[in-house]
């Protein structure tokens, strides 16, 4: 950024340029953690293509105001942890997004999506909120969700919970537990909305300033507050589950027999509203005590009125968002990380002609599907091959001028004490598979 008044840099001063270092609470991935997350990327998409679930992808921008009337306007994202401006040039006022469930429905709205009926679509990404950044918790972080749009009955809701609990065990990951809830209807909610007052209001000397604050805007927050001073008066507060009617405990049961018939275990948590306005009946979290105070790594729920409030037409809806960081940070604690891919094949190569010589051969073996890693950059050939077995692979192929000649590679054994072979070009990748698959049947007897 240049100062108009100096026409200068910002970070340049007497000739020395500052360091530049990424905004804090966004974290850059280097390559062999980048490996973790897209074999875990590559779990999940298997995982929710045998459920049925499509790719769906949004902005990562939208209009502010479709997070104040989705998310709701006295929410802690929307009023302080929002990455929000105005943009100079069209006077609009935006915002990156803070959760993707807001965008998936406008998208859904603004294009008629569902006008050939009911439609499963998942989707991962960044998302921004300006929070204190800790362990667990990102100001860009990325999340995998998914939403079931126009499916009305409790059969989606549980769904999603087998779904989740599914993936758990596909990823190792045994401890994390289901907290379940209702919110009931509209009209439950109100009646609920309004006991809660009068008790809140007779413990106003209780509560804290936030508390305070959303007594008169949405005192359904003060259950969610984490403050360790009001959780016994929070335990003594009405509870939306007693104002539920037939109906709301019907749909409510159904799930609950559902995932029972599946095997999936939860308790039921009669505190648990979720930090966004939009969810109805079903509401749950998964949660785990393994990452100190962000215990939870997947949330979701049912959101029968969003439709309506981004202005389409009402239509029933339910989904989840699960923290990436969060479960990859689990799978690490548990071990769990899949194993970082290493090349097959290190390209050793020497000489003008084996310079050349050397691109047809890394293409050769690509085409039979090998991973191969071309040495670049020149320099002896001890040090290259010091290289190769730095680099993992379980094979050396070694081309000089003399082979470059005769059409022909040099293939050493990295992990044995074997000479290396010369072979034929067009045979060295059959040749490559034999070694490898040989080794992996008889016990490395040492090192190059």
């Amino acid at each position: 950024m240049t100062d108009s008044a100096t026409g200068r840099d910002e970070g340049i001063s007497e000739g020395r340029i500052e360091t530049l270092r990424a905004v804090r609470g966004m974290n850059d991935i280097f390559p062999d953690e980048a490996e973790v997350w897209l074999s875990f990327e590559a779990i999940v998409r298997d995982w929710l293509a045998r459920y049925g679930y499509r790719n769906m992808r949004t902005p990562l921008l939208e209009h502010t105001a479709l997070f104040r009337r989705s998310i709701g306007a006295v929410t802690d994202i929307v009023e302080k942890e929002m990455y929000s401006f105005t943009d100079a040039l069209n006077d609009e006022h935006l915002s990156l997004r803070p959760e993707a469930t807001a965008s998936t429905v406008r998208a859904a709205v603004e294009h008629s999506f569902l006008y050939g009926g009911p439609q499963r679509v998942w989707y991962t990404g960044p998302m921004f909120r300006h929070e204190k950044p800790q362990r667990g918790r990102y100001r860009q972080f990325h999340q995998v969700g998914a939403e079931a749009l126009g499916f009305a009955g409790p059969d989606v809701d549980a769904e999603l919970l087998v779904m989740c609990a599914r993936l758990w065990s596909e990823l190792g990951l045994t401890d994390i537990r289901l907290q379940l809830n209702s919110l009931g209807n509209l009209a439950e909610r109100r009646a609920h909305r309004a006991a809660l007052v009068r008790f809140l209001t007779d413990h106003v000397a209780d509560l804290d300033a936030d508390s305070r604050r959303r007594l008169e805007t949405n005192p359904l927050r003060v259950l969610d507050s984490k403050n360790p001073a009001m959780q016994s008066m929070i335990e003594a507060a009405p509870r939306l589950l007693d104002f539920l009617g037939d109906e709301s405990l019907r749909h409510f049961d159904a799930v609950r027999a559902m995932i029972t018939e599946a095997g999936v275990a939860y308790d039921v948590n009669p505190r648990l509203v979720r930090g966004l306005d939009y969810y109805n009946l079903t509401v749950f979290e998964w949660v785990t005590d393994r990452l100190g105070a962000q215990g939870t790594v997947c949330g979701g729920g049912r959101y029968d009125g969003l439709f309506e409030h981004i202005g389409g037409k009402p239509t029933p809806a339910a989904g989840f968002a699960m923290g990436v960081e969060r479960l990859i940070d689990l799978m690490r604690g548990a071990d769990r990380l899949p194993a970082v891919r290493l090349p097959d094949v290190y390209l050793v190569h020497m000489g003008e002609r084996a310079d050349r010589f050397a691109i047809r051969v890394g293409e050769a073996l690509r085409d039979a599907r090998l991973a191969v890693l071309t040495h670049a950059g020149g320099g002896r050939f001890r040090d290259q091959m010091k290289r190769a077995d730095a680099s993992g692979a379980r094979v050396a192929v070694i081309v000089g001028d003399d082979e470059a000649d005769a059409g022909q590679v040099s293939v050493k054994d990295l992990r044995s004490g074997e000479p290396q072979t010369a072979v034929a070009l067009v045979d060295a990748p059959g040749f490559i598979r034999r070694l490898t698959a040989q080794a992996q049947s008889t016990p490395q007897t040492g090192t190059t």
